[in-house]
């Protein structure tokens, strides 16, 4: 069972976008109350927002928020990334969490050494496809279909109180899911495009698709860091051959 030091020192809350301060600090004032400090915040559409009066008995999460100018660099050092959002208008690719399994999937990997981010997409519409593909799993919290959003600050206090409520230790965890950092992903996912690109794999207008789904392909593959590193110098050297030229033997 994940102790609550182990989820304030390794989870992180992500948000992506928001457009509202008021939101931002309703989220920072939910992660104070439970025990949480370390909140991103991805290119925001206001100014501003540290100063959020909503963040009651909680300006020091605001003021010690990190800004990220993409979602990648915000989860760079994240084992375990769940985004979460609405069913009304997308079909999750990745892994589908309901809330009961959220606090198991989060205890196991902060049990294994690893960090873990919850990411909420902006108020208008949510995570895109494209922020989504970097995460290995999508919590949904069951709401009314006549009301399917949430507003983001409620967002957060529910989830973070669904951690909290269960201990960070019940019912059964996905196998499999988490592994290397996110940043290690990114980079061999790099690397294996160029190496697509060297290669003649696919037309120009297809690069878009393929980096797509190549990110949700390593990340459910669950590779370890080790994992990484040799797949990595294996594309390495298959892209420096194709390079020179080199034939194939």
């Amino acid at each position: 069972m994940a102790s609550p030091s182990q989820l304030a020192a390794s989870f992180d809350v992500v948000l992506v976008s928001p457009r509202n301060p008021l939101n931002i600090g309703a989220a920072a004032r939910a992660m104070a109350n439970f025990g949480l400090t370390r909140l991103s915040v991805v290119t925001p559409f206001a100014e501003g927002w540290r100063e959020a009066r909503s963040a009651v008995g909680a300006p020091e999460v605001l003021q010690n928020a990190k800004s990220a100018e993409r979602l990648a660099e915000a989860v760079a050092d994240c084992t375990l990334v769940v985004g979460t959002g609405s069913l009304e208008y997308r079909k999750p690719e990745q892994p589908l969490v309901v809330l009961p399994q959220l606090a198991p999937l989060v205890s196991q990997e902060l049990n294994r050494g690893g960090r873990v981010a919850l990411v909420f997409g902006p108020e208008n519409h949510g995570l895109s496809r494209e922020e989504l593909s970097l995460c290995h799993a999508m919590a949904v919290i069951p709401t009314d279909d006549r009301q399917p959003s949430m507003n983001l600050g409620q967002a957060v206090a529910v989830c973070l109180y669904e951690l909290a409520g269960r201990g960070v230790d019940s019912g059964p965890a996905i196998p499999g899911l988490p592994g290397a950092a996110s940043a290690s992903l990114e980079l061999l996912a790099g690397i294996i495009e160029e190496t697509m690109e060297a290669a003649r794999y696919s037309p120009e207008g297809m690069r878009e698709a393929n980096r797509h789904d190549l990110r949700l392909l390593l990340r459910k593959l669950g590779l370890r860091e080790r994992e990484v590193r040799r797949i990595l110098g294996l594309f390495r050297r298959i892209l420096w051959a194709l390079r020179r030229g080199a034939p194939s033997k």
